[in-house]
């Protein structure tokens, strides 16, 4: 099972938030042993981390927090979406 973690303190923290959450995940390594990743804001109050354990997705293209395609979201997910072909199927219709 994969494991998620975040903070969110003022910006003038910001290395102390993505070192806290770096560490956060750590601790958590048993939970995800496949993949880890971090994120913070650009105005430096918001930090998410996450450790990755794959199951069907075994590619990159898992890593997380993933990031929307202009940057401006972010999303770190803790879980597996068992009917993804039937969900692709009727988004491409």
């Amino acid at each position: 099972m994969c494991a998620i973690s975040g903070i969110i303190q003022p910006s003038s923290a910001r290395e102390q938030s993505l070192a806290l959450v770096g560490k956060m995940a750590d601790a958590m390594a048993h939970r995800g042993p496949d993949d880890s990743g971090k994120w913070i804001s650009p105005t430096g109050d918001c930090a998410l981390s996450h450790r990755r354990l794959s199951i069907i997705d075994l590619s990159i293209d898992g890593h997380q927090p993933m990031l929307s395609a202009d940057g401006r979201y972010a999303l770190t997910f803790n879980g597996e979406i068992y009917n993804y072909l039937s969900l692709r199927a009727q988004l491409e219709g």
